[in-house]
């Protein structure tokens, strides 16, 4: 059944304030500012405008800070807070732009769908290179633990559900990164979508690691080893070539 919210609604938002801009008729062209005026209305308790007046210097000033913040909310996509996080490697703050990121080897919580036999639990993983927009995510792996450069090989990511060329595959993971996500906010998203996802399977059948991946990752999850870097396999591609 369909609930009426109208009440709830007004109870919520109620008018406060009413603007009417009135132009002068047979002004002269090219002096539209002074065939312009703006009055303002308060609203009474009964709905109806009351208190007519022209707009004040104080009114004026709340109003400029409201287009502000509408503002800021559509240009605030991937833009830091303040000085740029030293992950960051490359921003394209473009509406449809996208961020490109470092994170070292660390220590994550991994979950695996119950038909791969592996037990979800902490495991260490190897370096990564996250590059992602509002709508898609890809992974890599680079070895060591210094910050990569341009000329930084990548290495396939040693994880199911990745396809070959790095993109991740979400599967049943709702994505929903706004168009003002502020930079820290949406790498943030993301890495938490991608390590509280389930891993479940290898995509078209590709291997990452140059040995049984269920076997590494057993054995991952069970122990306090070090990601063993050696067994990832390289791609044909340099960070450089995620930021083209």
């Amino acid at each position: 059944m369909m609930k009426n919210l109208t009440n709830n609604f007004c109870n919520t938002y109620q008018p406060i304030k009413a603007l009417l801009i009135c132009q002068k008729q047979g002004g002269d062209e090219g002096n539209e500012e002074h065939s312009i005026y703006v009055e303002s209305y308060d609203i009474g308790k009964f709905g109806k405008p009351i208190n007519a007046h022209p707009l004040t210097f104080k009114e004026t000033l709340q109003l400029s800070s409201l287009f502000q913040a509408s503002e800021e909310l559509k240009t605030g996509y991937l833009r830091s807070r303040g000085i740029l996080p030293n992950k960051v490697l490359y921003v394209n703050p473009q509406q449809s732009g996208y961020a490109v990121w470092y994170t070292p080897p660390q220590e994550v919580p991994l979950f695996f769908a119950s038909a791969l036999g592996i037990p979800s639990g902490r495991g260490k993983v190897p370096a990564m290179i996250w590059k992602a927009g509002r709508e898609e995510l890809a992974v890599y792996a680079v070895k060591g633990n210094k910050k990569p450069c341009s000329k930084t090989k990548l290495f396939h990511a040693p994880y199911f559900n990745i396809y070959k060329e790095g993109r991740v595959c979400m599967g049943t993971v709702r994505v929903n990164i706004t168009e003002a996500a502020r930079l820290e906010d949406f790498m943030a998203q993301w890495e938490s979508y991608f390590w509280n996802s389930y891993f479940s399977h290898l995509i078209s059948e590709f291997n990452p690691v140059t040995e049984n991946i269920v076997q590494l990752w057993q054995g991952q999850v069970t122990t306090d080893s070090l990601f063993p870097v050696q067994l990832l396999k390289p791609t044909n591609f340099t960070l450089q070539n995620l930021l083209t």
